[in-house]
């Protein structure tokens, strides 16, 4: 009997092994491409689980950029190995021109998006709004008796000389906003660069200590008192409040730029229907409200709000930052995007 009684335990333990298997193996999985760092953590650890156990799938983040990003599912367009994207509003505009993006499937939850996150008749739609002003370092300011910047030309201010950081314009998003707003200032526009060209090696240029290729080694240079002010964002400089950095986010009265991240759909996924799931679930309240709370992510959802005072706090200063922000022309971008990073490495980074 005991014999017996053993037996039929194994039974039952196999069975109930293969049940588990099974369950397992019917567990899909979704891949989204998006900025690693705090953008992923913030995700993972308290946005994707609420949909993971509600559809039973595994969502995983596959980091990098979003020109990376981009690269990665161009160079998959005929087998996409992701199902989600996030791109930075500009290069969105240019994986829809390529044929990556299908059409967000309508949602009631597309209504309840400002105006200006739906995209190209929601072939993407904004995750997170945001806009790129001026980032400063508070302790040098302070040590200085600097008043905070107001303006984009604080960056040619002659008291900045050796103390500016500039994101380099052919590789990353600040740095390009950051010299049309100069363009601007100095009487161009998305066409016709000639002003900023001409203008930026007598102004702002001889104040800059070094041009980064992206805002990574900010934080390093902050705190080493090397950056003294610096194109940036809201969420980027709360990120480095997080960590105890001394920086703060001024806003210059010409205006910030808008900057979305985006999100879209990949053309030919092998989960289409899961995929549009995860999007809609991504443009909601209560998902945006997640993604503001741990990752000082700005919710496109008019209807998110902050569950702390301090997020409460942040998204109604950007909101009223929001209703004077400057976007720009990324149709006139991208169409001669190449023609201007070649001539300011060779011009400005040389």
């Amino acid at each position: 009997m005991k014999t017996q009684g053993r037996i039929r335990a194994g039974l039952l333990a196999t069975a109930a092994l293969l049940a588990s298997g099974a369950a397992m193996a019917e567990t899909k999985t979704l891949y989204i491409g998006m900025n690693g760092g705090d953008m992923e953590r913030a995700f993972t650890q308290h946005v994707f689980p609420e949909f993971e156990k509600a559809n039973d799938v595994k969502v995983v983040v596959v980091p990098g950029t979003s020109s990376e990003v981009l690269a990665k599912a161009q160079a998959a367009k005929d087998n996409p190995q992701m199902h989600v994207m996030f791109l930075d509003d500009g290069v969105m505009m240019r994986a829809i021109g390529m044929g990556l993006c299908q059409k967000t499937e309508p949602d009631p939850v597309l209504d309840e998006l400002f105006p200006a996150a739906r995209i190209k008749d929601d072939m993407a739609t904004g995750v997170t709004l945001g806009l790129t002003g001026l980032g400063y370092n508070t302790k040098m300011f302070k040590e200085e008796g600097w008043p905070a910047p107001t303006s984009w030309m604080d960056l040619a201010d002659q008291k900045f000389e050796g103390k500016v950081v500039f994101q380099s314009l052919s590789s990353s998003t600040y740095g390009l906003h950051g010299f049309l707003m100069f363009n601007r200032i100095q009487g161009g526009s998305e066409a016709d660069v000639e002003p900023g060209f001409a203008k930026w090696g007598e102004s702002i240029g001889p104040n800059v200590l070094e041009y980064i290729p992206s805002s990574a080694k900010l934080s390093e240079m902050v705190q080493t008192g090397e950056a003294a002010v610096f194109p940036l964002t809201p969420t980027a400089v709360a990120g480095m409040q997080d960590k105890g950095i001394p920086v703060a986010y001024a806003q210059p009265k010409e205006g910030g730029v808008l900057l979305m991240v985006t999100q879209c759909v990949i053309a030919g996924n092998t989960e289409p229907a899961l995929a549009q799931k995860l999007a809609h679930y991504l443009l909601s309240a209560k998902a945006q409200a997640a993604a503001l709370e741990y990752g000082n992510q700005i919710p496109s959802n008019s209807k998110a709000e902050g569950a702390t005072p301090e997020a409460s706090r942040m998204l109604s200063d950007i909101r009223g930052y929001l209703e004077h922000a400057v976007t720009v022309d990324w149709d006139q971008i991208n169409a001669h995007r190449p023609e201007w990073n070649d001539r300011w490495n060779r011009t400005v980074e040389r």
